[in-house]
């Protein structure tokens, strides 16, 4: 791998290298000159009833380490073999796109990985673990992994792979360390974000809980009683090679389009004007209620406002919620078709043996909770406000995201200099 600029290119102070233009004082190394690989695992003669903390690849995620199991060496996983203590960088080795790596910070008891993992245990006074860390979340070492992968037919590579992977290496510890505690601390804003949205969703999730089980006074009616339920007939001959990307024409929404409960505008496709027209039924307005009947059932999503060109038509795998002479605000419908209780009915109802739906009847015989409408009102209200607070939190969490990034690009390859 090597990128390349023209000798105009490059500013002064800098070089070309094989992983890219880094500052003159900079080096490249192999992984395994700065580091010890795969260096203390457990041996076949370990005492059957030895106990640990065992971390496989599914425990972690993309640098969270989200579970663990305890084991004993006699009955655990034939992978459980690579010993671990602080500071060990966890490179993943199998799938290593889903960049499944951790940073290993754990002080106590005795932990062993899963040989899906190499692991990386850095030198005295060679590197810093938070800088090696950093750099597989970056560009260099996922490229070098990416190049490795072309043409295999299973996304893996091995430890002589990782001992090769080449890294940009600042001339002192100290300025690996100051780069390493900069992303850190960015580290640190992103897990308070994410720490945050978390609690925020629970609080919604026990809000709903409360909000929407059924209370003295709540009307019953059967969804179909209350609502219209409107979906495509067929395709109506709609083909998948009439869908267009002309801004000018309807939109066509699919279930691919929803995102927690709102559409994702820029990447629906559009139809003819002409096939808009043929389906009366299925033209979409403010305020309308979709879900998915087939394929990824439940997913629920409200229609707030269509963008220009205004139009908006629906595929045969949605199901089009209306209230019967305002029989019920449809926001507060939305939030009940979100609820657990809901959830339940699809579960219990649904149909198929391989690829499973949930029939246009089956809705419609959905025992519906209709509180007065002014008490629907202010339950949409509530739900919607804690949304809302939890879209502001995603949207710092996005920005903190894309500044970490921004960041690593420039501090990982010495662009900008902290020393």
């Amino acid at each position: 791998m090597k990128a390349e600029c023209s000798a105009g290119d490059i500013p002064t102070g800098y070089k070309q290298t094989e992983v890219g233009v880094i500052p003159e004082d900079w080096d490249v190394k192999k992984l395994e000159e700065v580091v010890d690989i795969d260096a203390d695992n457990l041996s076949a003669g370990t005492p059957v009833d030895y106990a640990f903390n065992y971390i496989s690849l599914e425990d972690v995620d993309e640098g969270v380490l989200r579970s663990y199991s305890s084991q004993i060496f006699g009955s655990a996983p034939s992978r459980a073999r690579r010993r671990l203590r602080y500071g060990d960088v966890l490179v993943s080795t199998v799938r290593p796109n889903l960049k499944s790596h951790l940073l290993f910070k754990q002080r106590q008891g005795e932990w062993i990985c899963s040989t899906g993992f190499s692991v990386v245990r850095c030198k005295n006074s060679s590197a810093v673990p938070s800088y090696i860390f950093a750099h597989l979340f970056a560009t260099t070492i996922p490229k070098q992994i990416e190049s490795l992968l072309t043409g295999s037919n299973y996304p893996a590579i091995n430890g002589k792979d990782v001992k090769a992977l080449l890294i940009p290496l600042p001339p002192t510890i100290t300025e690996q360390k100051t780069i390493a505690e900069a992303l850190s601390d960015t580290d640190a804003l992103i897990e308070s974000l994410e720490q945050l949205i978390a609690k925020k969703r629970q609080i919604k999730q026990g809000a709903m809980q409360e909000l929407l089980s059924p209370k003295q006074g709540d009307k019953i009616r059967f969804l179909k009683e209350v609502s219209s339920l409107k979906g495509r007939i067929g395709w109506q001959g709609l083909k998948q090679t009439e869908f267009t990307i002309n801004e000018e024409e309807p939109f066509l929404i699919t279930g691919m389009n929803f995102k927690d409960g709102a559409i994702r505008w820029n990447e629906v496709y559009h139809i003819s004007e002409e096939r808009y027209e043929m389906a009366s039924d299925i033209q979409l307005r403010p305020a309308d209620v979709l879900m998915t009947k087939d394929g990824t059932i439940g997913k629920v999503l409200y229609i707030d406002t269509i963008p220009y060109p205004g139009k908006a038509s629906l595929n045969s795998h949605l199901l089009l919620f209306r209230p019967i002479k305002w029989s019920y605000y449809p926001k507060y419908l939305y939030y009940q078709l979100c609820s657990q209780r809901f959830k339940n009915f699809v579960e219990e109802s649904k149909s198929g043996t391989t690829f499973f739906g949930l029939s246009q009847a089956a809705v419609g015989n959905y025992p519906v909770l209709l509180p007065p409408m002014e008490e629907q009102v202010n339950i949409a209200t509530i739900l919607f406000d804690m949304d809302s607070e939890i879209t502001v939190l995603e949207e710092k969490l996005a920005k903190a995201r894309q500044i970490k990034q921004g960041m690593m690009q420039e501090l990982l390859t010495g662009r900008i200099r902290l020393v």
